[in-house]
Order: C-alpha cells, then structure tokens, then sequence
C-alpha cells in the first residue's frame, strides 16, 4: 500500500490471548475483503498487532473511504469488541512499551508514573493517532517527549 493510504488504529482495554490471533486475523481479513464505499470495493487491510492494537487501513488512491463505510467499520469493531470482551475505544488510556512489553494507564495514571520517575520522555509511547501508513511507519512509536502525550504529563 503507498505511504499515503489511510490508517486507523484501536488499542485494546487489554491483551487479545496469542490463541485467539488466529481467529481474530480470519475476522479482520473477511472484513477488510468485504468492506465497501458506495458499493466500490475497499482496497483494505486489517491486522491485530502486539495482540493490542486493531489496524484498519485503506489505500483511497483506488476508493476512498465515505462517512457511510467509516461508520461500518466503527460497528464492526464495537460487535468485536463485544465478543472478545474488550473496548477499542477508550482514548483516555495510552500505552507504551517497557522491557518489551505493552503497558497501559488511564491518563491520570500515566501523568502521575511520570511524576514519579516511573516513565520520562524518553519512555517509547504509541501515538495511535497517525493517520497514514507513512506517519505510521516512521512515528507511530516514539519517545513521549516527541509525541502529544508530552502535553498530557507536563505541568
């Protein structure tokens, strides 16, 4: 797909099991396969990454995406949400990495870990907020004091 196709990504409230990958990326490909605007076939992909992050991506130099095929995937992902017993859609916890690992907070949680030393600006956070595969690719992890999350810890 070229740089400037389309992204959204959804973090999971918690870690997807590595068991149910299998059947999730089935789900997620059927959708992506079959995912419409104005009965124009998607040039779609859609993948669950660190058993965390959802990817819905759509190269729009082919069909672009319109409110009404948006509006499907948010369905999509709100009844997969429901049937792993997850919500993709809380932007008030942010998530980094430690020791390899994803780790999440709530806001205030996250604020308080970097007054406390517990995370710093060099702590790799995931801006879920790209919106194309190039941002995605070069910035979608980086270092908090890179990142928008500098202004939810700053004073």
């Amino acid at each position: 797909m070229p740089p400037q196709t389309r992204i959204w990504i959804y973090q999971a409230s918690r870690e997807i099991p590595s068991e149910m990958y299998p059947a999730v990326k089935d789900v997620l490909k059927r959708f992506a396969e079959s995912w419409t605007s104005h009965n124009n076939q998607l040039h779609a992909y859609a993948d669950l990454l660190l058993n965390r992050f959802l990817i819905l991506a759509v190269d729009e130099t082919r069909a672009g995406a319109s409110g009404c095929s948006i509006d499907t995937s948010v369905r999509f992902i709100q009844q997969l949400g429901e049937q792993l017993k997850v919500d993709f859609f809380d932007r008030l916890t942010f998530a980094w990495l430690e020791n390899g690992e994803v780790k999440t907070a709530h806001q205030e949680d996250f604020a308080r870990l970097f007054a406390e030393g517990k995370i710093n600006k060099d702590t790799l956070v995931f801006d879920n907020l790209v919106n194309n595969k190039a941002d995605f690719e070069k910035g979608w992890i980086k270092p908090l004091g890179k990142s928008w999350h500098k202004r939810m810890v700053e004073g």
